[in-house]
């Protein structure tokens, strides 16, 4: 059993939506399970719809704490006293309550220094996220992602088939916070950013869908997801920015995007990290 309070952050947002958020192991299916047999109070009444919930409003659920249980077993890719690669799994956060980053903070907790993330990526894309383990390797870390001297590669499948095999992407985002939406211009309007995204087409299949190995130069927020969609290809299972009638005929919940590389390409001395310059981490990814 669980009792939580609404924050305001989640004022007259869907139930499903503040429980999946304050419990990341909560799949869709046993959210509607419980709902169904009534297993879910709002102010101490019984539920059985996915209604909005409101500031101050009291939510116990009543599921078996090991069905909610958080699972701890990191997928490290390589670790040393200054870095950690984590394989990211779906359906969590980097940062915030119940994240990948408290997980690892509690998994580390008798270390001097507790390991920050030094990039994210969203909750339903997969993929290479790398800590630093110490003060000194976090700064270092943060000024080579700033400057782009530390490459990373997504890949993305898509519904249609680019006629152009590679392209970089100009285009202009905006963010709208409170819809958590953004918007692509391909002209500059007052309020949005410019955004810069590259794909090279790796495989194209006989279902109209193809395979992308996708970078940007720009790290803002859905960028790929949703440039992608503007000009015609879609990812995979995004419930946002993709079309619900392909997700549904692909039988896919989870957006088919992933971090899959990451590639250390100092310009400048790294310090303490110099060892790193080079070095390329690939993941194997299964769409």
């Amino acid at each position: 059993m669980k009792k939580l309070i609404v924050t305001k952050k989640y004022n007259n947002k869907k139930l499903n939506k503040f429980l999946k958020d304050q419990l990341p192991s909560l799949s869709d299916g046993l959210f509607y399970k419980t709902l169904r047999k009534k297993d879910i109070k709002i102010n101490d009444k019984r539920v059985s719809e996915n209604i909005n919930v409101f500031t101050n409003d009291e939510v116990i659920v009543y599921i078996s704490d090991n069905l909610l249980e958080t699972n701890t077993n990191l997928d490290i890719i390589y670790e040393d006293d200054n870095i950690l690669l984590i394989n990211k799994a779906v359906n969590i956060e980097v940062t915030g309550n119940q994240s990948l980053t408290s997980i690892i903070h509690k998994l580390y907790s008798n270390c001097g220094f507790l390991p920050m993330p030094c990039h994210r990526i969203d909750r339903n894309t997969t993929g290479l996220i790398l800590f630093a383990k110490n003060k000194e390797a976090l700064d270092i870390l943060l000024d080579k992602f700033k400057h782009h001297e530390i490459e990373k590669h997504y890949l993305a499948l898509v519904y249609g088939i680019p006629k152009e095999k590679h392209q970089r992407l100009e285009a202009y985002l905006f963010k709208d916070r409170k819809k958590s939406m953004v918007y692509i211009s391909d002209l500059y309007k007052k309020g949005y950013s410019k955004i810069i995204t590259t794909y090279t087409l790796l495989e194209k299949y006989s279902n109209n869908t193809s395979l992308l190995d996708v970078e940007i130069e720009t790290g803002k927020t859905h960028q790929i997801r949703a440039h992608l969609a503007h000009i015609g290809f879609p990812i995979i299972g995004d419930g946002k920015y993709g079309i619900n009638e392909i997700n549904k005929k692909m039988k896919t919940r989870y957006q088919k995007l992933a971090s899959y590389i990451l590639k250390f390409n100092f310009k400048e001395d790294a310090k303490s990290l110099n060892y790193l310059n080079n070095r390329e981490f690939k993941i194997n990814i299964t769409f």
